[in-house]
């Protein structure tokens, strides 16, 4: 058929096609639906972002690998029920790996532990200092002591990325 049969003259033959592209531009300009985190990420949050954790110099294969995740918020920093959320992992010697979810992309604090006895809570000498491997996001120093809640702060700006945390033993 031609365009004069189905009674569109010449302009109407230019603007339909423009007014298509138009349409198509605003849909490549929509944001693309969030993924869910994948199959072997853990935890209880929604999962709309996820990151993963490899963490080096576990010691031996005993007990789990826990993953404590804050918000960025320096007074919930490592205080007791202050946690988004605790995931835990069977501990593997070496090079351990592990994925866990986020609630959104953005700014968290991620601390770990060994807890090579599986008691679900870090071990603590009689002067409170820890009997098992711990280490923090960003690797701060801890031999004054606790890190400072901004060298913990780590960006998440996209799923998917990796942190990489030395394990430290008393």
């Amino acid at each position: 058929m031609s365009a004069l049969k189905l009674g569109l003259g010449k302009k109407s033959l230019l603007v339909a096609p423009v007014a298509a592209m138009a349409g198509l531009g605003a849909l490549a300009a929509a944001p693309a639906p969030a993924m869910a985190a994948p199959a072997q990420c853990e935890g209880d949050l929604s999962g709309a972002s996820w990151l993963n954790v490899e963490v080096t110099g576990v010691r031996n294969s005993s007990g789990i690998m826990a993953v404590t995740i804050y918000a960025d918020d320096s007074r919930r920093f490592l205080a007791s029920k202050g946690s988004l959320d605790v995931v835990r992992f069977p501990a593997k010697q070496g090079t351990w790996r592990g994925c866990v979810k986020l609630p959104k992309n953005g700014v968290y604090a991620i601390a770990i532990y060994h807890d090579e006895d599986g008691s679900r809570k870090i071990n603590r000498s009689g002067l409170g200092l820890p009997t098992e491997g711990f280490g923090f996001s960003n690797n701060p120093s801890t031999l004054a002591g606790i890190p400072a809640f901004r060298s913990v702060r780590l960006n998440v700006p996209k799923p998917g990325l990796t942190t990489r945390i030395n394990i430290t033993y008393p």
